[in-house]
């Protein structure tokens, strides 16, 4: 496995079609959350962050990160699929992983589809174990409700 090296950067408003690409290229979209929402909902987060891992000038890798106050979280974990098996999704959990820690961000707590077993072995090859916890939710805004696109639903008394 050869290791190519990340330069890591937060998104700016230019990269914000290709992220989408590059999240669709990795299927990481789902017809029910709208990629360029999150993106847009997470920049205007002071907890959270969209870090993108440049090789050779293009966007190759990405990560959606953040916390609550208590434990981070990540999301839209992507390396492109012609520079996967190159050390690189270890790269953006790192890049994960210290931003959270800049922020005093003890733990990081991740969400893993049960059938995803490739996933689930990445991350215990990097540490991570499953915890036997229970994860609920409940959806607070139905997107095709949604909308202004500012997370408000239709019957808010605000909009």
């Amino acid at each position: 496995m050869s290791t190519d090296t990340l330069t890591f950067r937060p998104i700016e408003d230019g990269d914000i079609e290709d992220v989408v690409a590059l999240w669709q290229r990795c299927d990481l979209t789902r017809p029910w959350n709208d990629p360029a929402k999150d993106i847009a909902f997470a920049r205007a987060q002071p907890n959270a962050d969209i870090l993108l891992g440049i090789l050779d000038g293009r966007i190759a890798a990405s990560v959606m990160v953040g916390h609550d106050g208590h434990r981070g979280i990540v999301y839209y974990v992507a390396v492109d699929p012609d520079h996967r098996r190159k050390g690189l999704g270890r790269q953006v959990m790192q890049a994960a992983e210290a931003w959270l820690v800049e922020r005093g961000v003890w733990k990081l707590n991740l969400v893993v589809r049960p059938e995803n077993e490739g996933v689930r072995s990445f991350y215990e090859q990097l540490g991570y174990e499953v915890e036997p916890r229970l994860n609920m939710a409940r959806r607070l805004i139905d997107q095709d409700t949604d909308r202004d696109g500012k997370g408000r639903p239709a019957y808010s008394s605000d909009s």
